[in-house]
């Protein structure tokens, strides 16, 4: 058997529609999609990551030593769609899935097999359920399919409907990210492995504090709350929003930073602002530099709730993260929550919801809510005092640690070597081990 899945022996592909560029990144997936990619390169895998790419970028890409490769796909139908990832959506589905198949088999399995190596590939979310299949066909047809592991990923129910379910499990090993996804696919007649998401390492080595300090003062307010997300209804926007008009009705000063995405549900969400009497002003600084941001922050001090219209890079989230007396990461369903944990390695005083959270302790490290009313986020704010707040904060941080992408990684090893062992003919396993060159049709 195969000792180990390890850099000297294993390749992986990554196939996504999200990714790294600023034009891929939509979501959690995109920023899932990038660290796992540079987690396991920089574990010294070589490492292919293909997603649909900024148009203007080079297609193909080198990082870390040559040991991650990007694929930027679909350029060509990407062109006329400048709106990002998902506009054009079914044209780029379709280019990916008849183009991306061929590629992957003859340009990157074909040379490792060769080379007496194990390929991993795995496929992300519904985009891809058809794309594996079709890798799986050509694989089967070069006689290649025994010495490929593959797995799918499901971050999300989003686009389940439109799985063939029975042709996709058949080729690969179905995976989740938490268990109440595991528990929710089980309704589908799906029993998915779970592999959690992971963070960066890096998110540890901003220096937030004294800065946190800073922002806070200068924010004011009784109450400082941050929320960011695509603007979803899942997201639980109005929840938040209504716990700010609940606090302004009480005599107090709340003070709300949002950042949304490009999604036309914000109208609806303002809108609801609007009319619970909160006032809205749009941050638009000339720059992401934090003295700018404050500055405009500081010209509209009668509003309650300010509206981020521009990128905010890591390190500045993770300072917001930290200055907030609640960071609202309260999602109605919620696959895994992947930007509370980000806030808790910042320190944060998050307000989860209660799906797919699996590291949230209610009071312990994360205020988890159980319910829809915003009355609950209200309480909770107002209950916590100092002694509580800084056991929360320290706690999360230690939290956050345990799911850095070094650990979560693993647990995806240890995984794969089990699905290794029960899936791979021995032959090929031990000709693996022993670096027997293996020939093919």
């Amino acid at each position: 058997m195969l000792n180990d899945i390890k850099p000297e022996n294993a390749v992986f592909v990554l196939v996504s529609f999200e990714g790294p560029d600023r034009y891929s990144l939509a979501g959690g997936l995109g920023v899932r999609m990038s660290e796992l990619s540079r987690s396991l390169a920089e574990t010294g895998y070589e490492t292919h990551l293909i997603f649909v790419g900024d148009p203007s970028l080079p297609g193909k890409t080198t990082e870390l030593g040559g040991k991650l490769t990007l694929y930027r796909w679909s350029q060509w139908v990407s062109q006329y769609y400048p709106g990002g990832v998902y506009d054009g959506e079914n044209e780029k589905l379709y280019d990916f899935d008849e183009s991306v198949p061929g590629f992957v088999v003859e340009q990157i399995v074909w040379p490792a097999i060769a080379g007496n190596k194990l390929v991993v590939i795995m496929g992300e979310d519904w985009h891809t359920a058809n794309t594996l299949p079709n890798i799986s066909d050509i694989l089967y047809q070069r006689g290649m399919r025994d010495n490929v592991l593959m797995l799918w990923n499901a971050n999300n129910p989003m686009g389940f409907e439109k799985i063939n379910w029975g042709r996709l499990g058949y080729v690969s090993t179905i995976t989740t990210v938490s268990r109440f996804m595991k528990h929710y696919m089980w309704s589908l007649g799906i029993n998915p492995l779970v592999i959690p998401n992971g963070i960066p390492q890096r998110l540890f080595s901003y220096q937030t504090e004294n800065k946190a300090d800073m922002v806070r003062e200068r924010i004011g307010g009784d109450y400082f709350m941050f929320k960011i997300g695509r603007w979803d209804p899942d997201k639980r926007w109005n929840m938040a929003i209504e716990a700010a008009a609940q606090l302004k009705s009480m005599g107090l000063k709340p003070r709300m930073l949002i950042r949304g995405g490009a999604e036309p549900y914000e109208g609806e969400v303002l809108h609801n602002a609007n009319r619970l009497g909160l006032n809205v002003a749009e941050v638009r600084p000339a720059d992401n530099k934090l003295e700018n941001i404050l500055d405009v922050i500081d010209s509209v001090s009668e509003a309650d709730v300010l509206n981020l219209k521009f990128f905010v890079p890591d390190d500045l989230l993770a300072i917001f993260y930290r200055a907030a007396d609640a960071v609202l990461a309260n999602s109605g369903m919620e696959p895994f929550g992947l930007v509370g944990l980000e806030a808790m390695a910042a320190g944060a005083v998050v307000f989860t919801g209660s799906t797919g959270e699996d590291y949230a302790q209610p009071f312990k490290n994360a205020l988890v809510l159980e319910t829809d009313n915003p009355a609950e986020i209200t309480s909770y704010l107002r209950s916590l005092d100092v002694g509580q707040i800084k056991k929360i904060r320290e706690n999360a941080r230690w939290t956050a640690a345990e799911f850095t992408w070094d650990k979560v990684n693993e647990i995806f090893l240890t995984r794969l070597n089990f699905l290794a062992y029960t899936s791979l003919p021995s032959e090929v396993l031990a000709k693996t081990n022993e670096g027997v060159r293996i020939n093919y049709v």
